[in-house]
């Protein structure tokens, strides 16, 4: 399984619109976090669909070692 980077240590708040799908980056490597740009080929790590069901702010995992991923639970805390 390929390691995945830390993108940052803490959570990226994020208004999301209901509706929508977004792709959150998985692997760390993403330029345009918290979502996925295509950074992840040559990986066995993929991005993970969120489809925000209402509209609201979502804190997504920066530091890619969330046990609720694609959302924040303070694992960076532990890092």
């Amino acid at each position: 399984m390929s390691e995945v980077q830390i993108a940052q240590r803490g959570p990226y708040a994020v208004d999301v619109v209901a509706g929508q799908d977004y792709f959150w980056c998985r692997c760390g490597r993403s330029g345009k976090q918290p979502f996925c740009d295509g950074a992840h080929q040559g990986t066995d790590l993929r991005p993970l669909k969120l489809h925000a069901e209402r509209s609201e702010t979502l804190y997504f995992c920066g530091c890619k070692h969330s046990h609720s991923a694609p959302l924040c639970d303070g694992s960076h805390n532990d890092l």
